[in-house]
Formats: C-alpha cells, structure tokens, sequence
C-alpha cells in the first residue's frame, strides 16, 4: 500500500510540477482539480451508457407498471418478468451504478493522500502546499481556528461552498421540474401496495446535491477539490446527456 500511495503522491508532484509556471504556488490544488477532471473523462463512456440506459428504463415505465399488476403478488414472478423484460431491451439495471462506484477509489485516494503525515515512511511534503492560505492538508474547522469564516483561509472555503450551493439549486430545480413533467410509478411490494418510506425518499431526492457541502466541510482541502470539481462536471454532464429527456430518474446525482 505504501508503494501504490508513493506512486500516487509522484503522480500528483509531477501534474503540479508541470502546472507550476501557470498556477505558481497553487499549482498542487490545480493538479488535483485536472486529475479529476481526467479521471471524470475516464468514466464518461460509462456515464453516457448510463444515460442510455436510464432513458431505455424510463421507456418501459409503462411495461413494468403492467407486470406489477400483473405479478404484484407473486414477487419471484415479477423478478424473473422484470429480468427477461431488461434482457429483451438490453437494458441493465446497475448501469447507472458503474460510474460513481469507479470514482469511489480515486477520492478515497486523495483523502488518504492528504490525511497522512508520510508516505513510504517519508514525511508528505504534499501537505504543505496550499490553495491561496489554505493548506491542502487541512480542513474547514482548521480554517476557522485561523483568521475565522472570513479569513484567508475561511474565504477559500466559502467560495467552495457558494461553487456547491450553486451547483445543487442547479440540480435541485431541474430535478423538481423533470419530476413533476414525468411522475415514476411508485415501487410496490409483493402485496401490489406502495413500499413504506419511498414516497418520502422520492421528496428527499432533490435535496440530496446539497449533501455535499458536509462533506466539503469535514474531509481534507484537497478531498474537497475534488468533489467540488466532480459535482460540477457531474450537473453540467448530465444536463447535456439528459437533455431530451425530462425523466425523474435523472434525479440523483454523482457527489464524487
């Protein structure tokens, strides 16, 4: 593990060290912005077979409302229809899955990267670069131990913030717009009945970009980085792979 994270770290070193006569002394935060902006164009032939695959779904709203009816009672029934009805229309169930679960590695990564006082039993000189007064190493709570909300360091974080905030009024409105266009069929139990707590869950879902900024808050400058960059790339993409496609099930969005 030490040798993967000392491969990492050199990667990282060598991004700013190539971004240096650009970004000068916040070169670091700029290579860690580029490398997920990298590992997000990676991923994107995933993302856009999950959006095909979402609007394939979406189409068969009506279909899997009929074997509801249908099987409502007999849920091994409605599993083996509902699995022969996305193998018919080759569609996968966990496609939408795929994309985050492949950047899970790449924050988790970075987090462990600037948490760690050395690396390959070297001391991390990662964790003294900064974006402007900010070290990467550090977190929100360190930046207001010094200077305040509005110091130096409290105002990177702020700006951070308003970035999310943005970001997640973007997503939360076009979600509500996209569910109250095209309504999905509550998801029933074997008793044909509505299941306990998803109409709840289904209200939630448009407030659940703003999560987000809790996580800015509690995990390393340089983990923000990248989950501010990732969030935005995340509204922006699936504004233009789900454009013609005014479906709730465009609701949930990629935090990492």
């Amino acid at each position: 593990m030490s040798v993967f994270m000392s491969a990492f770290a050199g990667l990282v070193g060598a991004l700013a060290d190539a971004l240096h006569p650009l970004f000068q002394t916040a070169s670091t935060a700029a290579a860690i912005v580029l490398f997920t902006a990298l590992v997000r164009l990676a991923v994107h032939p995933l993302s856009r077979a999950a959006a095909r695959g979402q609007k394939a779904r979406t189409r068969l709203q009506p279909q899997i409302a009929e074997l509801r009816k249908k099987h409502g009672k007999n849920p091994e029934r409605m599993q083996k229809a509902l699995m022969e009805l996305h193998k018919e229309e080759k569609v996968s169930p966990l496609s939408g899955c795929l994309p985050s679960l492949l950047q899970m590695p790449a924050f988790f990564l970075l987090y462990h990267l600037f948490s760690s006082q050395k690396i390959g039993g070297d001391p991390n000189e990662l964790l003294g670069h900064q974006l402007l007064d900010a070290p990467l190493g550090e977190r929100w709570h360190d930046a207001l131990a010094h200077g305040g909300l509005f110091g130096a360091q409290g105002m990177v974080y702020l700006g951070l913030f308003a970035i999310v905030a943005a970001v997640a009024t973007f997503n939360f409105r076009r979600t509500k717009r996209q569910m109250a266009a095209n309504p999905v069929t509550p998801a029933t139990g074997p008793d044909g009945q509505p299941v306990p707590g998803m109409g709840a869950m289904t209200k939630l879902m448009p407030l659940m970009s703003f999560a987000t900024l809790f996580t800015v808050s509690v995990v390393p400058l340089a983990a923000a980085l990248y989950v501010v960059t990732s969030t935005t790339w995340t509204a922006i993409e699936r504004a233009f792979l789900y454009r013609d496609m005014p479906a709730a099930g465009t609701a949930m969005a990629t935090a990492v």
